[in-house]
């Protein structure tokens, strides 16, 4: 019987080629399992594989970003101040986002300059804004939604879709539902509970916050009746401001007081000047307390929710 031999670098080639063609075809099996497509507010979106360079022009998509372990290239400012937001600056190391503007008026040279590979936008972008954006890197934009205190999740959940990091947001709502869980049952063995009004006070008088923001149903959560929809009505974020004389419609048994800067004593202090303000219940048995209005009333993504619950049991627990 006649054998024949290849000589050793030929099948040595053979080799290689086979071991070429096998690491190609999984390099194509990752690259079709990580490519995605996203339902976003202007249709769908593709994203390929974990975005390296990105950008946020939004303070929940910051939140969800970092909450996932992404520091952006690029962020907007939070609302009322000059830079990211107070809370968001424990998750910040050395490497800090650049600036792309304010949330509403966004410096699309700016988010150009960073070549990003990702844009993660604000639910109400402007189609103006979504056509200019888009065509730097894709955009994801989430769905407006009716007005609900759970809404950041659905947001971070997409956002860490974009990201391919939905493992690390669901671990960090799965935190959020935890220690949310865990501060109800300290406040009722504690025996803390009642009604409770979150108030943004402005120069002419407190404005009574939604019950459905983020953080008021947050307090809801850990059992606190949260109150003022009816002052709301279909306003939806908030009331008018209420005038001196209507101050007893907030006169619940807790006051979270919060203002459009990161000062809550400054307002807590300039609302004691107000003899109407003084006479409530709830200032003279010292349960009001005051928040950082950029945290509670402008903040959003799991982040948020961790410093809002450390707040509340700063307060009812101290």
């Amino acid at each position: 019987m006649l054998v024949t031999t290849k000589p050793m670098s030929a099948l040595l080639g053979t080799f290689l080629r086979q071991g070429v063609a096998a690491a190609l075809l999984s390099t194509l099996v990752v690259a079709a399992a990580q490519a995605r497509t996203l339902d976003t507010a202007f249709g769908d979106v593709d994203v390929e594989g974990t975005p390296e360079r990105v950008v946020t022009l939004y303070e929940g998509a910051l939140d969800a970003a970092l909450a996932a372990g992404i520091t952006p290239l690029g962020a907007v400012t939070t609302r009322g101040g000059d830079n990211v937001a107070e809370y968001v600056e424990a998750h910040l190391g050395d490497d800090r986002p650049a600036i792309m503007g304010v949330v509403r008026e966004i410096n699309i040279e700016a988010v150009l300059a960073q070549q990003p590979d990702l844009i993660l936008a604000p639910a109400r972008l402007s189609d103006e804004q979504y056509q200019l954006l888009s065509r730097i890197a894709p955009t994801v934009v989430p769905h407006i939604q009716p007005l609900a205190a759970n809404n950041w999740e659905a947001e971070a959940r997409l956002y860490g879709e974009a990201l391919n990091r939905e493992e690390a947001i669901e671990e960090a709502i799965a935190a959020v539902d935890q220690r949310t869980t865990e501060l109800a049952e300290a406040l009722a063995d504690a025996d803390v509970s009642g009604t409770a009004f979150l108030v943004r006070w402005m120069p002419g008088g407190p404005m009574v916050m939604s019950e459905n923001l983020i953080a008021t149903g947050l307090l809801e959560r850990v059992g606190l009746d949260v109150q003022g929809a009816d002052l709301i009505g279909e306003r939806g974020v908030h009331s008018d401001v209420l005038s001196l004389e209507n101050l007893a419609q907030v006169d619940g048994d807790w006051l979270f007081l919060a203002t459009l800067n990161d000062d809550g004593q400054q307002a807590l202090d300039a609302a004691k000047q107000s003899p109407a303000f003084t006479r409530l219940n709830v200032v003279q048995q010292e349960q009001v307390v005051p928040v950082n209005g950029q945290l509670w009333s402008s903040a959003n993504g799991p982040l948020a929710a961790q410093a809002i619950l450390e707040d509340i049991e700063a307060a009812l627990l101290p």
